[in-house]
């Protein structure tokens, strides 16, 4: 009786109190470590809650790979990270057949996308072949090695990172591949508070012990917990007008952005920003989406998946513009 008194009535029964336990103490963790990222452990979080990937954009020493490495110290999971580069070969990342000579077989060496959380660091900077075989990996949650498949862990979630003021010797991450990463987080500049702290803590030497908060196990039932989040019928009707406006503005009484988009958001796009909103709800303690989540998240969702067309780009009128005012013109039904 007194835990039922104990449970939080704005949770559905498929929440637990202790999954909030959990995600709370994964942030803290993580924030012992990262100063002034909050919006981006969110936005890891909710990649991680729904089993999705995120990429991460933003210059060099914003802590984006420190962020991810320490996520994933926190989760007790398996961790790799994979330097990309121009001469990385596919099965550098998914692993090969090695013949052995004592009984004269063909054995399957696993490569390092066999774990639980893996760092693509500089994505952007490997070939075609390899994007298409993490391609693979990404939407299917397996590797063909010699013919035979071979599943991936569970979770298996993909953090990759790239650099938006450097483009020589880069290669530009194909539309289909971009669409799989359910999020992708601009990194920005830490605030002079912040920064102090941050400069105090690398002069002053200190360093941080990690303890695991969860497990894979664990991991699956927070995921499920997100699908009980309950989302309403306005709020789903809101999140298929977002996502139909970015292909027709002038239905929705937005013509002067018509010029500025090729093309819109996939299907895709509808349902990740519906779950993304589901985990935002669960990582602030509600069993209940929000408008605000669906336009918290609503700029990562889709500022990769918007394509510009040349007059917009002549206008310097960015994706996240755009995206500002879909979120002022498409009103909650």
């Amino acid at each position: 009786m007194a835990q039922e008194r104990d449970r939080d009535l704005s949770l559905p029964s498929a929440i637990e109190p202790r999954h909030l336990h959990v995600l709370a103490r994964i942030r803290e963790q993580v924030s012992r470590v990262i100063v002034g990222q909050d919006a981006l452990i969110d936005r890891l979080l909710v990649a991680l809650l729904t089993n999705n990937h995120a990429l991460i954009e933003g210059v060099p020493g914003l802590a984006k790979t420190l962020t991810v490495s320490t996520l994933a110290r926190a989760l007790h999971c398996s961790f790799a990270r994979i330097q990309f580069t121009p001469d990385l070969l596919p099965a550098d990342i998914t692993g090969t057949l090695v013949f052995n000579p004592k009984d004269a077989e063909f054995r399957v060496r696993l490569g390092p996308l066999f774990a639980n959380v893996v760092l693509a660091d500089e994505i952007n900077r490997a070939p075609a072949k390899v994007q298409s075989a993490l391609l693979e990996a990404m939407q299917e949650r397996q590797v063909t090695i010699g013919g035979e498949t071979h599943r991936l862990p569970v979770p298996f979630l993909v953090l990759a990172t790239q650099n938006p003021i450097e483009h020589e010797g880069t290669y530009p991450l194909p539309e289909a591949q971009l669409d799989r990463f359910m999020l992708k987080v601009i990194v920005d500049y830490p605030e002079p508070e912040q920064e102090r702290d941050i400069l105090r803590r690398a002069l002053d030497g200190e360093s941080v012990h990690i303890d695991p908060v969860t497990d894979a196990a664990e991991l699956g039932e927070l995921t499920q917990a997100v699908t009980a989040v309950q989302i309403n019928d306005r709020l789903r009707e809101y999140v298929v007008r977002l996502i139909e406006a970015t292909r027709d503005p002038a239905r929705y009484r937005m013509p002067e952005i018509e010029p500025l988009l090729e093309y819109g958001a996939s299907p895709r796009a509808s349902v990740f920003l519906a779950r993304a909103a589901q985990a935002y709800a669960l990582l602030h303690g509600r069993g209940y989406v929000l408008p605000e989540d669906v336009k918290a998240l609503a700029p990562d969702v889709l500022r990769h998946r918007l394509v510009t067309t040349y007059e917009a780009e002549a206008q310097a009128v960015t994706t996240e513009q755009i995206v500002d005012r879909l979120l002022e013109g498409v009103g909650i039904p």
